[in-house]
């Protein structure tokens, strides 16, 4: 068993799409620490907001198996592959941290996520495990946003989605 933190996003009909993937990863894996869902800007491309939340779980597999499990889901969910890299999505699920652990495989694997420098991955990771270490740099999630330039990606709770989700698992971040 191994601790996996994982990164959720959405710009086309988010909240469904969220709420099916958290459901999804409850269904399977168990009791989750869901993230308050934030609303940020599209990065790297002109595109509706999109809502981004954490989600902390135990998982019985590897992380290259975990990997492609959630490629599943994705795809189960709406996703379409092989456009362009930025571009709107029904749902994005990424490995961001899984335990100490530090490697890159198949599928886009890349464990620390080069994500977590986005305030839309970190944020919600400092919410659910703010004593986490980073494994490479060693500091806390908490630390890195504390030390975040907040002003250069802007976060906006969504409440209503964050309570939308925090029926479906456990959000003590909510």
């Amino acid at each position: 068993m191994g601790r996996a933190y994982l990164s959720l996003g959405s710009n086309l009909d988010a909240e469904h799409w969220l709420g099916l993937a958290v459901a999804e990863l409850r269904a399977r894996f168990g009791p989750l620490d869901v993230s308050p869902v934030y609303r940020s800007t599209a990065v790297g491309f002109d595109g509706p907001d999109f809502l981004n939340l954490a989600v902390a779980m135990e998982s019985d597999l590897a992380p290259e198996a975990l990997n492609d499990w959630l490629h599943a889901l994705e795809d189960r969910h709406g996703r379409v592959r092989g456009g362009d890299r930025y571009a709107s999505r029904t749902l994005d699920v990424d490995i961001v941290l899984y335990d100490d652990l530090v490697l890159s495989g198949a599928g886009h694997l890349q464990i620390p996520r080069a994500e977590l420098r986005h305030a839309f991955v970190l944020k919600p990771l400092a919410d659910i495990a703010p004593d986490l270490r980073h494994p490479v740099d060693g500091r806390t999630m908490a630390q890195l946003w504390e030390a975040f330039p907040k002003e250069s990606e802007p976060l906006v709770v969504d409440e209503h989605c964050t309570l939308a989700l925090a029926g479906r698992a456990s959000s003590p971040g909510a």
